[in-house]
């Protein structure tokens, strides 16, 4: 057995993250640990790489005992992690931020550029991902940080590799290229604990896999002998009536429409289309085919140099966030970590904060204000905290991704545009953020949602307009759209 974790238990200000959990890993296996956020996912694996201490349990590596872990002694065992959000150092490039992770040489040694630019561009090659090792990491998008991690991970030639969330941000195209990395890397006897709210990808690459709920372990399966459906009911403890809600409501008006719309600096070009109140417009493509630098731009993050755009048949000018949010234009971001929540603030800072003028007078916040629209919204997108004086670093993931959208939900916009919104979000939560977007249209929000998940493109858009370089190759309705016309688009075929 290559690892062993044995009646693990870990509690936080009193709230028990995991109760007695037991789990093993075998060599040249897949074994996938799957559960809602907040079920102790994070806190086992952090466990497994010393990040946190259990209060109870065993860790054994190889048969051996492992009775005080650290991250340095979890390398040392050969074990290593790509987690959801990647820890790159933005200002170094590819290949520095890789050698960092790869090399432990004195500090007065000679650099050879070329070794590290050369092994970089191996392992990147490795993955099939086509990324320059001279990129600076700070210009990387989501997937290529992704892909970076991964590279990294595989070049430490690790025993016990742990995917948390790998392909959270990739096409289906890099999935393939992935999986066929880790059925290499499982031929040559590593053990792979992978992590995924993918349930497809679970039942198509795991060899067995183990649910949390609640912080116990309910069961471990073997490969074939559950389907999806029960899978997600012992995960939820209950059934979901759908993932993605039915919508009958006719969109009314067009809210926003962008004319031959442009940024040059981030590769957009003639960018024409229209979203309709109580629309959710998806737009689709490839990685690097323009989807986050389009959110980006419509929000003024990086204002347009080109064309226009009108609200409600009117010209507007959108320079910056600010002015966005004045015209009622909100946007949740695909990295909400950097850019979405605030980590180190509690949740009714970070719920009040887009809309400061609806908690205070004068320029002084009232407190109970705040406290209110931040419980609202708790009870709203059901998120799962101590109390909304609560640290954001302290919820789960899928929580900071609520928190993350009941920010864009106070100013009442007009308009959303969501970045990948259920990325790295179980399969709960996710219905429910489906059935509030559903919810939202039929209110006559215009939503314009960017995600790389096709099923989710196709299950909750009425229109899909999908980019190849930096354009918009086709305008698709829900009629007309299925995997084989997206995909067609999105590789720039007619």
């Amino acid at each position: 057995m290559l690892l062993e974790a044995k009646s693990i238990t870990k509690s936080f200000a009193g709230v028990q993250a995991l109760k007695a959990v037991s789990f093993d890993l075998c060599p040249g296996e897949v074994h996938a640990l799957v559960g809602e956020n907040g079920a102790g996912k994070t806190t086992l694996i952090k466990v497994m790489t010393g990040a946190e201490r259990p209060d109870s349990g065993s860790l054994f590596v190889c048969g051996r005992p492992v009775p005080h872990n650290d991250p340095r002694i979890s390398r040392s065992l050969g074990i290593a992690a790509i987690y959801q959000q990647p820890a790159l150092f933005p200002h170094l490039t590819v290949s520095e931020n890789i050698a960092l992770a790869l090399e432990s040489h004195a500090f007065w040694r000679l650099i050879n550029w070329k070794e590290r630019y050369g092994r970089a561009k191996e392992l990147l090659s490795r993955i099939s991902a086509s990324i320059d090792p001279d990129r600076i990491a700070s210009t990387l998008t989501m997937p290529e940080q992704q892909l970076v991690e991964i590279a990294k991970a595989t070049g430490r030639d690790a025993k016990i590799l742990i995917m948390d969330e790998p392909t959270a941000s990739l096409t289906s195209r890099e999935v393939d290229n992935l999986f066929g990395v880790i059925r290499l890397l499982r031929s040559q006897g590593v053990g792979i604990i992978y992590i995924s709210h993918r349930l497809e990808e679970i039942l198509s690459i795991a060899d067995r896999i183990t649910v949390l709920r609640d912080g116990e372990a309910i069961a471990t399966k073997v490969k074939g002998e559950v389907n999806r459906q029960q899978l997600i009911q012992m995960i939820v403890g209950r059934e979901l009536a759908g993932i993605f809600p039915e919508r009958n409501a006719p969109p009314g008006e067009v809210v926003l429409e962008l004319r031959n719309f442009g940024n040059r600096a981030r590769g957009l070009h003639d960018i024409s289309f229209a979203v309709k109140a109580g629309e959710i417009l998806g737009i689709s493509g490839l990685v690097g085919a323009g989807r986050t630098e389009l959110a980006e731009t419509i929000f003024g993050l990086t204002p347009a140099d080109s064309g226009e755009i009108l609200l409600r048949g009117s010209p507007v000018q959108i320079a910056s966030g600010s002015d966005a949010i004045r015209l009622g234009i909100g946007y949740l971001p695909e990295d909400r970590r950097q850019h979405g929540v605030i980590l180190t603030m509690p949740m009714l800072v970070n719920t009040s904060i887009a809309k400061l003028s609806a908690v205070s007078r004068n320029g002084v916040i009232d407190a109970s204000k705040e406290r209110h629209l931040a419980e609202t919204y708790v009870e709203l997108l059901n998120i799962k905290a101590a109390s909304v004086d609560a640290d954001l670093e302290t919820l789960s993931g899928g929580n900071q991704q609520k928190v993350a959208l009941a920010r864009w939900l106070a100013i009442e916009p007009t308009v959303l545009i969501l970045d990948e919104p259920t990325q790295g979000v179980d399969i709960g939560s996710k219905a429910e953020i489906h059935r509030l977007m559903a919810d939202l249209a039929e209110r006559g929000v215009a939503i314009i949602m960017v995600s790389s998940d096709l099923a989710e493109i196709l299950g909750m858009s009425d229109r899909i307009a999908v980019m190849h370089a930096g354009t918009i190759a086709g305008l698709l309705s829900r009629e007309e759209a299925n995997q084989h016309r997206v995909l067609s688009l999105a590789f720039g075929e007619q």
